[in-house]
């Protein structure tokens, strides 16, 4: 309902509608579980007992069910939530009442299922580590990848109609301090991981993080706090800048970056443990299904116009100024 939310809102509704598209993504994975995961790996389970003991959950058959079901929960939000806000368009009544009522459990339905798929996909590459908020980290950086997009995606398409006589430097203002937000949410999370194992001392959780911490891994680390928060921190503070939308987008491009080396963080040290190491698959598959991505969501993007005309909040949300 807020006037950021009304300017970016068809922004969101593209993205989500190109999930079959990401499900597609998904479909190497399915055939390469042996090559990622050790408990797809029949001999290793054999002899590993916790892979064992974990064995009824994590195998190939109930990690395809998982995911499948993952992809039809999302994409049954997203087909309501797109049907509804053009019925709004359409002038339907009840249909603001409609968006609302399914966004508010469905943002709850959402977190559980990202948090089942974050241990699945990510968490599961280590096989001695568990980590008890490893799922809002996915949250916090999906929602920060989500503002970032939007900034960069509006100031774009700010120069263009209508949005050229729509966007003001307000809404600019708006997103930036919710970028701001998720940003110290991120590191929120990020820290309190590590501060609880590394006051626990556990050999089952510090396992993260040895191979992290004292190889050349740890620069990227090191990378991750002053690049990925504290530069875009200091300069998300500065209230001018969050009104310039070419600027704040800048911040946003730095953004998005960073959360893909995240990414990395994540993954590649649980396989090169000796140190930094990348190949050009790391840098040409983002390429690639990005652009993929970018082609399905433009590709929506164009089949709806860029407002919500008869959303209740439009009016205000045209007329909007930040102190």
């Amino acid at each position: 309902g807020g006037a950021w939310g009304i300017v970016s809102r068809r922004i969101f509704e593209a993205a989500t509608r190109t999930l079959p598209v990401t499900a597609a993504f998904f479909v190497p994975l399915a055939f390469g579980m042996p090559y990622l995961y050790e408990w797809a790996r029949p001999e290793r389970v054999q002899q590993n007992h916790l892979l064992q003991h974990r064995a009824w959950y994590m195998n190939p058959a109930m990690y395809l069910v998982r995911t499948i079901l993952y992809f039809a929960i999302w994409m049954t939000l997203a087909y309501f939530l797109n049907r509804w806000s053009i019925e709004e368009d359409q002038r339907l009544t009840d249909q603001p009442r409609k968006l609302a009522r399914l966004s508010a459990p469905g943002l709850i339905v959402y977190v559980f299922t990202i948090t089942f798929a974050a241990v699945d996909w990510a968490e599961s590459l280590q096989t001695e580590f568990y980590s008890t908020i490893w799922g809002f980290l996915f949250v916090a950086s999906q929602g920060l990848i989500a503002m970032a997009f939007v900034i960069i995606a509006l100031w774009l398409l700010g120069k263009v109609e209508p949005l050229a006589q729509v966007l003001r430097p307000s809404h600019f203002h708006d997103l930036g301090k919710l970028l701001l937000m998720m940003l110290m949410l991120w590191a929120y999370f990020s820290f309190a991981q590590l501060l609880i194992i590394w006051a626990g001392d556990l050999p089952h959780e510090i396992s993260y993080y040895l191979p992290r911490f004292l190889t050349s891994w740890g620069w990227l680390g090191a990378a991750l706090i002053v690049v990925q928060f504290l530069i875009p921190f200091l300069l998300l503070l500065n209230m001018p800048l969050k009104r310039h939308a070419a600027i704040l987008s800048g911040v946003a491009i730095l953004v998005l970056f960073m959360q893909y080396m995240d990414v990395v963080w994540f993954v590649l040290p649980g396989y090169h443990k000796a140190g930094f190491q990348m190949s050009w698959l790391t840098v040409t598959i983002p390429i690639g299904l990005g652009g993929i991505w970018l082609w399905a969501f433009f590709g929506q993007l164009t089949k709806r116009a860029l407002l919500p005309v008869n959303a209740p909040e439009l009016e205000a949300a045209l007329i909007h100024e930040t102190e």
